[in-house]
């Protein structure tokens, strides 16, 4: 049981939470709740003892074990699969305690220690280790990477799998399906439904947390407030007490009407596709639990198209990948309705894909032909890394309006970024200061102001808090053009797509079925895999072991042939990467210096900030390329 007495939690001068009285049971799975801000990241941080209260105090029973998921990764020179081990301080003490007691000679010592290590089921904790590094989405020749390999994302993972080896009685997280595509949050969640502590989780996943969690601890008012049950019996809850406050009953009607018009225009298309069918009962639902949404500071939608073409994009026999094929034959035609979400494990090809759709990238083969007037709305993390910090919202909206030739007052520009929930001063407030959420909300919010009538949208709910999410699925639902949509997701995905297509061994197809299918399709999957794995520790048959040597020399040959080019290709990419890191820190040496902060370097600071914004972009896309193109080597 812990125990929080009348606590007071600030952060510089911000009072986040006063006089906040509250028990945390065991065994609840609790997920935590509130607006980006709000505090729920320095409540985990108070209860890990990592940060002070100004009032009261935590108790905590002294024999619980607690762990908790790194924000950050250090650089590191340890293989990922000992930085994993390494969370484990019981076993890492015993490790070294053994080496010591052989090197002495003590073995009684030694028999002793033997005993601790089988207690705590040490012999099998490296395949413990590779199972989680499995189980989200890294190959078995990974393992023994450096962690100093792997881009942000992956370091993100590596922090995940250490939390979850760590052996733990309350386990903590923040956001931990940022950086998980859907068949890695698939797992987590099954996993976690077999942890046996107590789970405190912040998460912007609705269908995550549905699935895990049976608490909600929600901030208001810099309160807390406890509610039983999942997120969905929380929206239902909280509905049904602020409908019963009068002052918002006029806009919680207006947003009733505005679904249930939502809802009887794609009644139409209810014999389309299975999938629609889980859809309705979506959105029938969300009719009833609108009114947890009427003070939510979120309120956009995408702009009347005056132009939709009918045939946005058609791709013929396309070809995509990084030097060698990662997707061969890809055939779609883009309707001025279509909407399709993207499925496919990690690397197998997604984002490459929405990359030479947008033209970031270039096609190995094949063909995209485009209708005239075309407009294409492109959202991925290297959007957010590209946001020029020295700059404010409202300095960049008008430079957009500017360049566009589109008359815009400034009022007008203040209601639009409003809608975003940049108001006030906000908008004059440079973006460097801006929280990753907030980044990600103003890239969301150029996308909108461009008017674009096909969208690609890669991950588009990362970083984003809970409220936001929703209020962009709901600007999705009445979004009039095209869109391919890739998303861990899964609400955001049943709400606002009719058609699902799958990338899978480097094969594009249409997916006939919906989400739960497709979730059923993966523990299918998992089970092909598991047993693959068995069979491939088998020793093999001795006749399969002795081959010719002539036929050893000839598959040796091809498959050096095979992998040359993309050989040549990792290298340059390691190279371009060191090339990144080397001017990033050249140019982060450069903005420790108090000097360039004066007035006098201000056009010298703006030049630096988008050098260093447009380095991190190239050195993201550099390590996802050479990710990608080990993943090939690795199927070779």
């Amino acid at each position: 049981m812990i125990s929080l007495n009348n606590i007071k939690l600030m952060r510089s001068t911000l009072t986040l939470l006063d006089e906040v009285n509250l028990v945390l049971h065991k065994g609840h799975r609790i997920g935590i709740i509130g607006r980006n801000g709000c505090g729920k990241t320095s409540l985990l941080k108070a209860l890990a003892g990592e940060i002070s209260l100004e009032n009261g105090e935590i108790v905590m029973s002294g024999s619980i074990r607690c762990s908790i998921m790194a924000q950050e990764t250090p650089n590191s020179q340890r293989m990922a699969v000992d930085f994993v081990i390494d969370a484990h301080k019981e076993y890492r003490a015993i490790e070294h305690a053994m080496k010591q007691a052989e090197l002495s000679g003590d073995d009684d010592r030694l028999a002793s220690l033997h005993n601790n290590m089988e207690n705590i089921q040490g012999y099998d904790i490296k395949n413990r280790a590779e199972q989680l590094l499995s189980g989200l989405g890294f190959h078995a020749n990974q393992f023994e990477n450096l962690v100093d390999s792997f881009s942000g994302g992956w370091r993100v993972r590596l922090n995940l799998a250490a939390a979850l080896l760590c052996p733990s009685d309350l386990l903590m997280f923040d956001e931990p399906t940022n950086h998980l595509d859907l068949e890695a949050t698939v797992w987590l969640e099954q996993w976690l439904q077999r942890y046996l502590g107590t789970i405190l989780v912040i998460s912007h996943d609705r269908a995550f947390l549905d699935s895990v969690i049976d608490h909600v601890i929600s901030f208001e008012n810099r309160k807390l407030n406890t509610y039983t049950g999942n997120f969905s019996d929380y929206e239902r809850l909280r509905s049904e007490k602020m409908a019963a406050q009068q002052a918002m009953y006029e806009k919680q009607q207006r947003r009733r009407a505005d679904i249930e018009n939502f809802v009887r225009r794609f009644r139409s298309k209810e014999s389309k596709a299975k999938q629609a069918q889980s859809r309705l009962k979506e959105l029938s639902r969300m009719k009833e639990i609108a009114p947890a949404y009427t003070d939510s500071p979120f309120q956009f939608q995408f702009p009347e198209l005056k132009i939709v073409p009918p045939f946005p994009m058609q791709i013929k026999s396309l070809t995509i990948g990084f030097g060698a094929p990662l997707v061969n034959e890809i055939n779609l035609t883009v309707r001025g309705d279509t909407r399709i979400g993207l499925l496919g494990y990690n690397g197998s090809g997604k984002s490459t894909l929405l990359k030479v759709l947008s033209g970031q990238m270039a096609a190995l083969d094949g063909e995209i032909i485009e209708a005239n007037k075309l407009r294409v709305g492109y959202y991925a993390q290297h959007q957010v890394d590209e946001l020029d910090q020295s700059t404010t919202p409202m300095k960049m909206f008008q430079k957009m309006a500017q360049e566009s030739g589109v008359v815009e007052t400034e009022q007008e520009t203040r209601n639009f970024l409003g809608g975003f929930a940049f108001q006030g001063s906000r908008v004059e407030e440079r973006i460097s200061i801006f929280s990753g959420g907030e980044k990600a909300r103003l890239a969301l919010a150029k996308i909108v102001w461009q008017k674009p009538n096909l969208l690609l949208l890669d991950e588009p709910t990362n970083h984003l808090d809970l409220e936001m999410v929703h209020a962009l699925t709901i600007a999705l639902q009445e979004y009039e053009g095209a869109m391919i949509v890739i998303s861990h997701d899964r609400h955001l995905l049943a709400n606002t797509v009719e058609e699902f297509y799958s990338i899978h061994l480097g094969i594009f197809a249409e997916f006939k079925g919906d989400l739960q299918d497709y979730e059923n399709w993966l523990a299918q999957q998992s089970k092909v895999n598991s047993k693959y794995y068995r069979e491939s520790e088998k020793p093999a048959p001795a006749s399969k072991l002795r081959l010719d040597k002539k036929e050893q020399r000839q598959l040796g040959a091809a498959k050096r042939e095979n992998m040359a080019p993309l050989k040549k290709l990792e290298r340059s990419l390691e190279a371009a990467i060191d090339r990144s890191q080397i001017e990033l820190q050249r140019i982060e040496s450069k903005l420790t210096d108090e000097s360039i902060y004066h007035e006098e370097n201000k056009t010298f600071l703006r030049q630096l900030l988008l050098e260093q914004g447009l380095l991190k972009t190239e050195l993201l896309e550099a390590e996802e390329r050479w990710l990608e193109v080990h993943e090939q080597l690795s199927r070779i």
